[in-house]
């Protein structure tokens, strides 16, 4: 009884022992589980919360679910916690890094050069007016005979031209002989008879030579003493025949011209310069001369001569040239291209000429401050070149600044508003942002003077606008380059402001 007793009992001490260490190793196996937990719950961030979605461009415009933009971009989300930009200061405009690279902004520092540009002008060619001569008798008469009966025709100095017959001319004549024979004949008597004699051989001969008798022909009535009927008239110079009014038989009056001819070995160029472009223009400057029926040849000269007045109707001076033609090559009435190179003054800061936002009454250029942050600045601009203006002052030296769709930040930004900012009074609430439109359309007309092309063009679908022809600005006198009367274009504008309707850029397409 006692040894089962002990078994039993024994057996109960096993069964606690078990139990106990059970529960030991259950409860070292939960902390060790919890342990692990805590850790890896604490090493896990959470998820940001999601608090709203904002505008890509940088407007005051959120939403609580995803969108898209006018321009199709899509919202970009904001999380809890997450730090966005420094708000833009009341002068400047901010653009997200996508719709800068969408709108293809680029930016070239301003920088120290001499502005050296061209003055390009239309010209015409023009006979030398020096080398002109007018053949037009001092007397009454008749055209007996042409020689030379073609306009036109080349001649040379000397060459006869054609034959007169003048009653007066043969009085003239008469007279003279009968002078010179009676002076002949009083050569023994007493001086006062000789003294008035010569006295009228000297009249009568100064009669014919006022009267452009040729000494040669003098000399033979001298030595003939015969009268001749006719008298030939010979070209003064060598050259062309550019007028010709006698006609055989024809009556001519004193001082009527007759013949006209001109020496082409030399002509002028004359070109009408621009106002603005004659202080740089300097007697003496070499010009190089391009002609339209000669496009493979260039012509140099020098200016010899600028008038002293202007053209009211076309605000030009006209500037002459004088050029060598040998070859006859050049011919007047022709229409010619001037070039002249003008050398600028000491190294000045310079802009590319597409950087500057001309507004009429300002010119503003955009400073890029850092990747999508623009300030846009007023400036004074000085001389120009081709492709580059002068600041002297608003931009310093090595600043960037946008050469490339800064009208298009004009339109796609507040910009308004941050130009707002530039005055001395408070700038106002920002604009809502110009919606660009698009078009394709014909060029008709182009204005350079004003910077504006009429199109006609297809219907506007996002304006619901019929198919008409109307007048557009365009965004930078660069985008005339593109525009050709004529042309089929494909064209974006926006409203820059009520009514007034800007190409932001154009390129031409298959008709």
């Amino acid at each position: 009884m006692k040894s089962g007793t002990a078994i039993v009992v024994g057996a109960l001490a096993l069964a606690g022992a078990a139990g106990i260490g059970y529960q030991f190793g259950h409860a070292g196996h939960t902390s060790q589980t919890q342990g692990t937990t805590n850790t890896i719950a604490t090493q896990s961030p959470q998820k940001p919360k999601l608090l709203y979605y904002r505008n890509p461009m940088g407007l005051p415009d959120t939403s609580p679910t995803p969108k898209k933009d006018p321009m199709g971009m899509d919202y970009i989300p904001v999380y809890e916690g997450e730090s966005t930009d420094e708000p833009a200061a009341s002068n400047q405009v901010k653009i997200s890094a996508e719709k800068v690279q969408k709108l293809g902004v680029r930016s070239e520092a301003a920088q120290r050069r001499s502005l050296d540009r061209s003055i390009r002008a239309a010209a015409r060619i023009e006979p030398d007016e020096r080398r002109i001569v007018m053949i037009a008798p001092k007397f009454e008469g008749y055209v007996e005979r042409l020689h030379v009966n073609v306009t036109g025709q080349a001649v040379v100095k000397g060459q006869p031209l054609f034959e007169v017959y003048s009653p007066e001319l043969v009085s003239a004549q008469r007279e003279y002989a009968i002078a010179v024979q009676g002076a002949a004949s009083l050569k023994g008597a007493d001086s006062p008879a000789q003294l008035g004699m010569g006295r009228l051989v000297e009249s009568s001969l100064q009669r014919l030579k006022n009267w452009d008798i040729s000494e040669e022909q003098i000399k033979a009535l001298m030595a003939s003493g015969e009268t001749k009927r006719t008298m030939t008239f010979r070209s003064p110079a060598s050259g062309i025949v550019t007028e010709k009014k006698a006609v055989q038989g024809m009556r001519f009056m004193p001082g009527e011209v007759l013949f006209q001819v001109s020496d082409l070995s030399a002509v002028w160029v004359v070109a009408d310069v621009f106002e603005q472009d004659l202080g740089l223009v300097k007697t003496g400057a070499k010009a190089q001369v391009s002609i339209n029926a000669y496009p493979d040849k260039s012509f140099e000269g020098r200016v010899s001569y600028v008038y002293p007045t202007l053209k009211p109707e076309t605000r030009t001076v006209p500037v002459r040239i004088e050029l060598a033609n040998p070859g006859g090559l050049l011919k007047p009435g022709m229409f010619a291209q001037m070039e002249l190179q003008v050398g600028g003054k000491a190294q000045v800061v310079t802009v590319p000429v597409s950087a500057v936002i001309d507004s009429g009454t300002r010119q503003i250029v955009l400073i890029q401050l850092k990747e999508g942050r623009f300030e846009p600045r007023e400036v004074k601009l000085g001389a120009r070149s081709d492709t580059y203006v002068e600041v002297q002052s608003g931009v310093k030296e090595g600043e960037l600044v946008v050469v490339a769709a800064n009208f298009l930040i004009d339109a796609e930004s507040n910009l308004k508003a941050a130009l707002g900012g530039l005055g001395s009074t408070p700038a106002a609430a920002p604009t809502p942002a110009a919606t660009g439109h698009q078009g394709v359309g014909k060029v008709e007309e182009i204005d350079s003077s004003s910077s504006t092309v009429s199109l006609s063009h297809e219907p506007i679908a996002s304006l619901k606008w019929p198919a008409m022809t109307m007048e557009f600005k365009v965004a930078n006198a660069a985008l005339l380059k593109e525009l050709k009367p004529g042309t089929k274009v494909a064209f974006e504008f926006v409203e820059r402001a009520p009514g007034e309707w800007v190409i932001t850029g154009a390129k031409p397409v298959g008709n």
